[in-house]
Order: C-alpha cells, then structure tokens, then sequence
C-alpha cells in the first residue's frame, strides 16, 4: 500500500508518542543517535540546496530577474514584519504578563534531562545559509545577465544532483526522524508538560497560523486564480513537518516537494528566507523559513 508523505508524518508522530510510553532508554538512544546525525546532515545540505536550487532558478528568468527578485525579497520581507506585528499585538491582548516586564505568570517547566545519543558525527555546513542565499543572487544574476552558458550547465547540473539527494534521501528519512523527535519527547514527557502549561498559548498560536496561511493564500491564489484551500492542502505536509520538527531545514525540502504538486508554475523563482525572531512567546518552537513563488508563465 503507497502511503503519500502527509500519511507518514502521521503516522510517525502517533507511532512516536504511543512508543514513548513503551520503549526502554537503550530504544530511544537509538533513534536520537539517528536524529543527531541527520540533523547534522540537514545542517549541512540546506546551504547547498539553496545554491543548487536558488542559483539556476534566478538564471533561468533571464534579464528581467534583477527586478524580480527585489519585487520577491520586498514581499517576503513585508509579510515577515506583518506576522511580527500581529505576534506582538496579540500577546500583548492576551498575554501581558509575559511581555515587556519579562515576568512569567505561568508555571515554569523544568528542563527533562536530554537523552544523549550513542555516538555523534559534526558534519560542519560549508557556507551559512545567508551567505548561500547572497551567493546564489550574485551567481544567479551573473549568468542572467551576462550570458554564461558553462556556469549555467554547471548550476543546473548541481540542481539535479540536490533535487535527487531531496527524493532519495531526506524525503524518505524524514518520517523517521519526526518519529524520533515525538519519541523522544514523549519518553521525556516533554510532549503532556508543554501541552499542560503552555494550552492557552498554543491554542492563540495555532489561530494566528491559520489566520496568516488564509491571508496568504487567499491573496496568492487570487492572483493565480487557482483554489487558494486546494494551494493550501497541498502544502500541509510541509506545515506539518514544521510543526512537528521544529526545524526549518527539515521543512524547506518538503516545502519544495508539495510546491510542484500546486501546479501554478512551470518556471519558478524559489526564494528561502531566514526569519526574523520574534521576541514574543507566541513565536513557538519551529523558525518560520518560507518558500515564495512569484514567477508566473508566459
């Protein structure tokens, strides 16, 4: 039976709490030695991904991507300062005591001890990834403007060997290790803790993401004139995996998978940002990378 991706999330997240009730410490080391390893590997290969994908994209549009790109960096950046306002705003309504004076009214949760993994291997990225991103501009405009055929079979051939690393090798592990992560706080009881203190706050938390996904979608399919729900459903996995990862680099290789399930572009401008923190407690867990798609098909 082929289980899509969204279904083996699930399934990984329930077979992940309902396991870290049963499985002893010696099990659960086992998965975090899994986990720390790939999650060394993610570290390493998101710069690359965003040269190998970012790079050809922006060649790939030619003498008009100079413009484009401003157009697409302005509205990244406009809506991350938009969500940041209305994160502020609403923990201000809501949760008062918890910003500006810096005193907490709710109850403090204890550290559990980390389950420490077996072995650990550092796998050190080459480039950050902001220094990826301004390369890939540079590059990217480089070849879009002046017409450099051998460095633009080069990147487009860097772009196939990510695209296969992305579909052989992380989209496949990532179930196991989102299994890892809820076995791992559920052993603990990070997982019942959290959702005991924290409740109020993750109910707000999940109410502004959606509210911020319809905006977002409503404005994007309206443009496109595609269904902005069905746009929606196709990027659930990703949403899912940042959830449950609280990794942005886990989520940005399964936000490039569901983009092309979308179906809007034939040739696309994939942008990847890095976030700007938020001081607000309603800025919960994951780092909220993003992947924006503006160029439409002539």
């Amino acid at each position: 039976m082929k289980i899509g991706l969204l279904g083996r999330i699930l399934i990984a997240i329930a077979l992940g709490i309902a396991l870290g009730h049963i499985f002893t410490l010696p099990w659960v080391r086992i998965f975090a030695t899994f986990n720390s390893i790939f999650g060394q590997f993610l570290g390493f290969i998101i710069p690359l991904i965003i040269l190998g994908l970012v790079t050809p994209a922006i060649a790939d549009i030619g003498k008009g991507a100079g413009k484009l790109l401003l157009i697409t960096v302005g509205i990244a950046y406009a809506d991350t300062v938009v969500a940041a306002i209305l994160s502020y705003a609403t923990g201000s309504t809501f949760f008062p005591s918890l910003i500006g004076n810096g005193s907490q009214t709710l109850e403090t949760v204890e550290k559990s001890a980390e389950i420490l993994p077996y072995f650990t291997i550092n796998i050190p990225a080459t480039i950050d990834v902001m220094s990826a991103l301004v390369l890939s501009f540079i590059v990217g405009l480089g070849i879009a403007y002046g017409g450099h055929t051998v460095l633009r079979g080069a990147t487009n051939e860097m772009k196939a060997i990510i695209v296969g690393v992305i579909e052989r090798v992380i989209i496949p592990l990532l179930p196991v290790y989102i299994f890892g992560i809820f076995l791992n706080m559920t052993f603990s009881g990070d997982v019942m803790r959290m959702m005991t203190v924290f409740a109020k706050i993750i109910v707000v938390i999940f109410a502004l993401h959606i509210f911020v996904l319809l905006y977002q979608y409503l404005i994007a399919g309206a443009i496109v004139r595609k269904n902005p729900f069905r746009l929606l459903a196709n990027m659930f996995p990703a949403y899912l995996t940042a959830l449950g990862t609280s990794s942005s680099a886990a989520t940005i290789p399964v936000a490039l998978k569901q983009t092309r399930k979308n179906g809007v572009f034939r040739r696309c401008c994939r942008l990847c940002y890095p976030p700007l923190r938020h001081g607000s407690p309603l800025w919960f867990g994951h780092e909220d990378n993003r992947l924006r798609l503006y160029h439409r098909p002539t």
